[in-house]
């Protein structure tokens, strides 16, 4: 009977030691599946932050000519620009306050 119990103990030392090895290979390679998509993030993060930047750079000159008519419309008409300022802050109070 001795031997029966020590055959056993023996598969099972080999069947957690194969079941080791599959862990450790496992590991290793959902690693470098975790490594791989990391850096395909990484990749498409950074090439949607240059489209952004591109897309910017390129809007930035008719943003600011944009901002100087703005600006020449609200020295030009001071009045209304007053009122359009009280109109918006209104509307975005009554926005505010029903949520």
């Amino acid at each position: 009977m001795a031997t029966t119990r020590e055959e056993i103990q023996t598969e099972l030392e080999d069947q957690v030691s194969q079941l080791t090895k599959q862990v450790a290979s496992l590991t290793k390679a959902m690693s470098k599946r975790g490594s791989a998509a990391l850096a395909d993030s990484r990749e498409s993060a950074s090439e949607l932050y240059e489209g952004f930047y591109d897309r910017f750079t390129e809007a930035l000159p008719a943003m600011r000519k944009q901002a100087r008519v703005a600006q020449k419309t609200a020295q030009d008409n001071p009045m209304t620009t007053a009122l359009v300022g009280v109109a918006v802050f209104g509307l975005l109070a009554a926005l505010l306050s029903r949520r």
